[in-house]
């Protein structure tokens, strides 16, 4: 639109459409859409006074015709023009139309409903084409998130999911009602109170069945990833006892309680410094190791010294996490004076374990004995690096059995893989 223009009539509330005199001539003006710069493009066309006295005493009306207009503005995409005559042809019919021709006309062209349902519009009567009744509950203001759960509960709709009164309650719980993909949250104030002790009973069921649960993080995956096994397993037990507590449930909101325990559970890790974890190991002052250096197979390598600032633990999780990539997922932690080691195949989910068995002399090479195990993903690998750190090579014999024989141990990994 271009030129000036004063405003005959306004409502005032958000983007309900106003009518604007234009060189002398009545018109209405819409907002809708964008042009190609995500900029919102501005619509108008002409009107006539009956039509502007229609939009200034009926509200119902009014959203009648900006919710079958929008389409025409949707049409002209980004650079088109608004087709005027099609939406002059609209005018009549929709603004001084009886009822029952309105909603036959609204059974024929497109409209936005989601627009009615934003401004109030009863959704059963909507739903049944009796659109002129379902615009007796209308208001001028506009509230988006109805809208927005009604495009959620088609979604689910689709998917065959249909809501009961507790589902719903927890899904607006979590603040997941919407958006399933939202980091869910504890909204209590979003339920209605007569259904929150329902919805905590549910809470307090899930909670019972992760108790001592805790999803670490993976270095693997960057600094703030967590660990995805550990994951699957709290989600898995969160839903396991929610739906033996509470079978009725839908399948959406027993997802949503288990996202919640483990997203908590994973913001928990995020939140808390690296825990000692080789400090838990009770082997003994005397066992502990006090230098070790880290290697990857890029070449990478980095000394440890006991010294009371960091743990070993800490300290090589943040070599994986600095150095870890898809070409290098090999990482050796060596007592080069005790001529121990561990190689964690961080890839493939096994270890080796290394002890010279003869120091190299007169120019001979060390003779090492190379045993290989099975390991139980990120978690399985703290718990090796925590024993090493605690005890050497001797203290990992309880996480075998270890294979020397390189044909045995490919054959156990891979009856574990199949599995």
């Amino acid at each position: 639109m271009t030129g000036r223009h004063d405003v005959v009539f306004t409502r005032r509330s958000g983007w309900i459409p106003q009518v604007i005199r234009e060189d002398g001539e009545l018109r209405l003006m819409l907002g809708a859409g964008a042009d190609a710069n995500h900029d919102p493009r501005t619509f108008t066309f002409p009107i006539g006074p009956a039509h502007l006295a229609v939009i200034q005493d009926d509200l119902a009306r009014h959203l009648l015709l900006w919710s079958a207009v929008l389409p025409l503005c949707e049409a002209a995409g980004t650079r088109g023009a608004l087709d005027e005559n099609a939406a002059v042809a609209l005018l009549d019919p929709i603004l001084l139309g009886a009822p029952a021709d309105v909603d036959a006309l609204f059974r024929r062209i497109p409209w936005e409903k989601s627009r009615l349902i934003t401004h109030g519009a009863d959704i059963a009567l909507l739903e049944r084409g009796q659109v002129c009744a379902a615009m007796r509950t209308a208001t001028a203001e506009a509230d988006q998130k109805r809208a927005q759960e009604y495009l959620a509960d088609r979604r689910r709709a689709e998917r065959g999911i249909v809501l009961g009164p507790l589902d719903a309650a927890l899904l607006r719980y979590t603040g997941q009602y919407v958006h399933g993909s939202t980091i869910p949250k504890r909204l209590p104030d979003a339920v209605d109170p007569a259904l929150l002790p329902e919805v905590l009973a549910v809470i307090a069921t899930a909670e019972q069945a992760c108790a001592g649960m805790r999803i670490g993080l993976d270095p693997r995956r960057g600094k703030r990833a967590t660990d995805k096994r550990d994951w699957d397993r709290m989600a898995a037990a969160v839903e396991t006892a929610v739906r033996r507590e509470h079978p009725a449930l839908a399948d959406d909101a027993v997802r949503t309680v288990s996202f919640l325990m483990c997203s908590e559970a994973a913001g928990r890790s995020r939140n808390t410094p690296v825990e000692d974890e080789d400090e838990a190991a009770d082997l003994g002052e005397g066992a502990r190791k006090t230098a070790l250096t880290f290697t990857d197979d890029k070449g990478g390598e980095k000394k440890w010294v006991r010294d009371g600032s960091r743990t070993a633990s800490a300290a090589f999780w943040e070599f994986v996490t600095d150095r870890h990539a898809g070409d290098n997922e090999v990482f050796t932690i060596e007592d080069e004076a005790m001529g121990e080691g561990i190689q964690l195949h961080l890839y493939a989910d096994s270890v080796a374990r290394i002890t010279t068995v003869r120091q190299g002399e007169a120019g001979s090479e060390p003779e090492y004995l190379v045993e290989y195990g099975l390991v139980d993903g990120i978690g399985g690998y703290r718990k090796l690096l925590s024993a090493f750190v605690g005890g050497g090579c001797a203290a990992l014999e309880p996480y075998g059995p270890w294979m020397s024989d390189v044909a045995d141990f490919e054959s156990a990994r891979r009856r574990r893989d199949a599995r």
